[in-house]
């Protein structure tokens, strides 16, 4: 077997010790054989997000952390969290060039490179986590994502994810799509571009600077993650009105790229760490939202009286098939947004099919008894 299929197969610990086991000294083994001399990296990741902050920019520390575990201390990786390098939005550009190693964000802030770049992190009705999972891992959407990213010099990988989020808040009720007339909410990717067709002027602005808008009333609402995040950036002190669901990004990826000349150079073994690092944060990641998202929801409700509203069936439908319109008119772009497009309906409509007697049945199941 395969060093490759090894690591593929083991845990993080398994990882690990097939690593340990695999990797070579700078000295002559006991029968002196030659030594095979380990190539020391010093790295630089630049992230989209504020420094330290719950989940997204932890969590990019945690996988510098195991990329450097994983290597033996051979590859050390240095976090710059939004802003310290480049900007939060500058981290494609900037691996691209070769003037940072490796970004961690999502992917719908590189939409104006190529819409396509939407499907590898959230688009509007699209998949949930374990769907994307599925997609990208087995039915050829890794494979899309290497063409896409590999035209612009990225090798990228999921490294992250924030399940379902939230609809938003808002300073207004939301009772049918004439509420949405002129809202200036901050939204980014094609969930942006929904709203904008039902009357909103959505705007783009990274984490940080979401606060201060909504607080000087820049913006009229907002959505960022979820709750566990939402309270630490302290909306709930603005707003009170919080919607869902968030259908607009039903299960956000975040993702690994490094520069494709850094990629080309590693060895299979270095490749590998940097895979299998990469898919533990992605599980890991998903887990610490789901705790922290259902802990923070109870505080927002109990502790700061936080109105949860759920958007009604009829603005909910008419989301869906103003989605669908934006999700057919982006694969017309150009020819891999219309591949990637394709590629991401057949999975999305087998995931419905399934999901309907599996996770939907089974919630509905569960929450009979909770009635």
């Amino acid at each position: 077997m395969s060093r490759r299929n090894i690591l593929r197969g083991a845990g993080l610990v398994g990882a690990a010790a097939v690593i340990a086991a695999c990797d070579n000294s700078q000295k002559s083994d006991s029968a002196g054989a030659p030594a095979v001399v380990t190539k020391q990296r010093q790295l630089k990741m630049v992230t989209s997000w504020p420094k330290n902050f719950p989940g997204l920019g932890t969590g990019a520390e945690r996988l510098a952390k195991r990329i450097e575990l994983l290597s033996d201390g051979n590859i050390k990786v240095k976090v710059y969290a939004a802003g310290e390098l480049v900007g939060a939005l500058g981290g494609f550009d900037a691996v691209s060039q070769g003037k940072a190693d490796m970004y961690h964000a999502a992917e719908y802030y590189w939409q104006g490179k190529s819409p396509a770049f939407n499907f590898f992190a959230a688009v509007p009705m699209g998949m949930t986590a374990s769907e994307m999972n599925a997609w990208i891992r087995f039915e050829g959407g890794q494979e899309l994502w290497d063409e896409l990213s590999g035209g612009f010099g990225i090798k990228p990988f999921m490294a992250g994810n924030t399940g379902v989020q939230m609809g938003g808040w808002f300073k207004k009720d939301i009772n049918s799509l004439e509420d949405f007339q002129g809202l200036r909410i901050r939204m980014p990717g094609l969930g942006g571009e929904v709203l904008k067709r039902v009357g909103a002027a959505p705007v783009t602005k990274q984490g940080g600077e979401i606060f201060q808008a909504l607080s000087q009333g820049n913006i009229d609402a907002t959505e960022w993650i979820g709750p566990w995040n939402d309270l630490a950036f302290g909306f709930h002190s603005i707003v009170k009105n919080y919607y869902y669901p968030g259908i607009h990004e039903p299960g956000t990826t975040l993702s690994l790229g490094l520069n494709k000349d850094l990629w080309d150079d590693m060895t299979p073994h270095e490749q590998e760490i940097i895979r299998a690092a990469s898919a533990a944060e992605n599980d890991i990641m998903y887990a610490e939202f789901t705790a922290g998202n259902a802990r923070a929801l109870e505080t927002l409700i109990n502790d700061h009286g936080v109105k949860l509203k759920r958007f009604s069936d009829d603005i909910l439908r008419e989301l869906g098939r103003i989605s669908a319109t934006v999700l057919a008119d982006a694969a017309k772009s150009d020819a891999i947004t219309a591949r990637v497009y394709e590629s991401f309906e057949t999975a999305r409509k087998g995931g419905i099919r399934w999901g309907a007697i599996s996770e939907q049945a089974f919630a509905h199941a569960r929450g009979l008894i909770q009635e």
